[in-house]
C-alpha cells in the first residue's frame, strides 16, 4: 500500500472508533497487533493482540460512560509510519479530560501492526482514567 492508502486506513479507523464500530476496527488490525500507551495509569502499558486492543477501546468507553471522543486533527504518512494528531474528550465522575495526543501507526499489508499512543500530559491522562 502507498501513503494515500495508509492515510485512508487510519482515517477509517478514527471514524470506526467514534462510531463504536468494533467490527470495522477488528478488520483494521492484525491479530498480533500491539498498542502501547504511555504513562503510569491504570490503562497505560502494552496491549498485546487485536482482542486486547479492542478491550482497551471498550474500557475507554466504559470508564467514560460512552463520552470518549477523538477528533483527528491531522494525519501524515511517511515511508515507515503514519502519524495522527488528535484531540481527545471524555467525561468521568464529574470531571472532563480535554487534551491532544499523537499516535504513531505502523502498517503492513493494509493492516495496523503497532500503535504508539503519546499523550500531551501523561499525568493528567493517568489520573483521569485511573
Amino acid at each position: 500500500m502507498g501513503a494515500q492508502e495508509d492515510v485512508g486506513l487510519v482515517r477509517r479507523g478514527y471514524e470506526a472508533f467514534n462510531a463504536g464500530d468494533m467490527d470495522t476496527l477488528r478488520e483494521l488490525f492484525t491479530e498480533d497487533a500491539v498498542w502501547r500507551v504511555g504513562g503510569s495509569g491504570a490503562l497505560s502499558g502494552v496491549k498485546h493482540g487485536r482482542d486486547a486492543i479492542l478491550a482497551y477501546f471498550g474500557e475507554l468507553g466504559s470508564r467514560s460512560n460512552g463520552t470518549v471522543k477523538v477528533d483527528l486533527e491531522d494525519v501524515a504518512a511517511g515511508d515507515r509510519y503514519v502519524i495522527g494528531v488528535q484531540s481527545n474528550h471524555a467525561e468521568r465522575d464529574g470531571r472532563s479530560l480535554d487534551q491532544r495526543s499523537g499516535l504513531v501507526f505502523t502498517l503492513a499489508d493494509g493492516k495496523v501492526t503497532e500503535v504508539l499512543e503519546l499523550q500531551e500530559d501523561t499525568g493528567k491522562a493517568s489520573d483521569f482514567w485511573s
